[in-house]
């Protein structure tokens, strides 16, 4: 059975990104490779599930396709929380910069912020109805 185990998002500085997705979001430091610039992260209620590596956008390709996504407005990833209206306080009282509040859609209610880092980040709680 296949499943995932590493996701990226490409981040101008890869240790401010580290700073404020572990600092601000509260994800654990969980692999850093100093020599090849490779930083992971994780859950802290999930430490051993899927690692997100904090990827450096140093490739033109990576940082024209990271600056596209964010002039158009497009999350580049997205979290699921349990309870989004708690999160979007939770991070505002952290001075985070949504550019979309809690939102109701179909199946989910959704958020986006951006991560200091050139991405907006989508946050998402599921919704059955």
């Amino acid at each position: 059975m296949m499943r995932i185990n590493l996701t990226s998002v490409f981040v101008e500085d890869t240790n401010k990104a580290l700073k404020f997705y572990t600092e601000v979001l509260g994800f654990v430091k969980k692999v850093h490779i100093p020599e090849i610039n490779w930083i992971t992260v994780v859950s802290s209620d999930d430490q051993e599930g899927t690692q997100l590596l904090l990827e450096p956008n140093e490739n033109p390709i990576a940082k024209t396709y990271q600056q596209a996504l964010l002039s158009q407005g497009i999350p580049a990833t997205s979290f699921e929380v349990e309870d989004i209206e708690k999160e979007y306080e939770r991070l505002v009282k952290r001075d985070v910069e949504f550019t979309m509040k809690p939102t109701k859609t179909i199946g989910a209610i959704v958020a986006v912020f951006h991560d200091t880092c050139g991405n907006l980040i989508q946050i998402h709680q599921l919704v059955i109805d």
